[in-house]
């Protein structure tokens, strides 16, 4: 379910419930359940982000949608929390090893490396009169 959000900016919980067609209770008991946790203004007014607002649209999605309750809610946010978490840590990981590897060929790839590397020659493909694959794939021979 999507509202008609056109600006950016903060919401007050009136403003969203009339939004999304659910009761302010509601948008207070998900605060009290750690659903959602909108800021406060310093008179304690709830301010509703565009990011909270992304993630009551989710939560809705799974309350009314798919009949998930409030504890399967909760479990469903932190497990994808917990995802978005172990993605950033693999990234992370990849992007070390890949300069640990670039770094690794620069330095096996310089002036001073002993390590000489040879080039390898691309396979080509002679094909004869006979259309047989087994056949093809045996006068497979590399490129002079």
């Amino acid at each position: 379910m999507t509202a008609k959000r056109k600006t950016k900016g903060a919401y007050m919980i009136s403003a969203v419930a009339e939004m999304y067609e659910i009761h302010p209770q509601t948008l207070r008991l998900y605060e009290r359940e750690g659903l959602l946790k909108p800021s406060r203004t310093e008179g304690n007014t709830r301010l509703y982000t565009d990011e909270d607002l992304e993630r009551l649209e989710f939560i809705l999605n799974l309350a009314r949608d798919l009949g998930v309750n409030i504890a399967g809610i909760a479990i469903i946010l932190q497990m994808r929390e917990r995802m978005e978490e172990m993605n950033r840590q693999m990234q992370g990981f990849v992007e070390y090893v890949r300069s640990e590897m670039l770094s690794h060929i620069n330095r096996a790839a310089g002036p001073q490396s002993k390590s000489a590397m040879v080039p390898l020659r691309k396979p080509m493909i002679v094909r004869t009169g006979s259309t047989s694959v087994k056949n093809q794939a045996a006068r497979i021979q590399p490129k002079p």
